[in-house]
């Protein structure tokens, strides 16, 4: 299984950003799919979930802000991001658990190669 995550960059505070995941290969069915970021200096930290029955969970630090949303027969994730801050910029991450592949036996997890997001003051 691949995670793929593209539309991270530079937007200036107050903006708005959209990133995307989407996960490859014989997938029949996903747990849960989020979204992590690190920042330098500190340890990944969660952003976002949201479960295949479409429960959303959110930092404190994003509620309000930010949206999270997934496309279960695609098996795509993505974070709509309004309102960003220069605290938000960090590699942000997608998560997929609870994977359950054609032909594997019991349910993995994988990450992303990350993206970076960058907010300019």
């Amino acid at each position: 299984v691949q995670l793929v995550e593209s539309g991270g960059g530079l937007v200036q505070s107050g903006g708005s950003l959209r990133v995307s995941c989407t996960a490859s290969g014989s997938i029949l069915n996903i747990w849960t799919m989020g979204w992590y970021r690190q920042a330098p200096g500190n340890e990944r930290e969660l952003v976002a979930t949201i479960t295949s029955g479409k429960t959303t969970n959110y930092a404190d630090s994003v509620k309000g802000r930010f949206t999270i949303s997934r496309d279960n027969a695609k098996h795509t994730v993505d974070l709509q991001m309004n309102s960003l801050k220069s605290e938000d910029t960090a590699v942000y991450y997608c998560y997929a658990e609870g994977v359950l592949q054609r032909g594997v036996t019991g349910r993995h997890d994988y990450w992303g190669q990350g993206t970076q997001v960058t907010v300019s003051v």
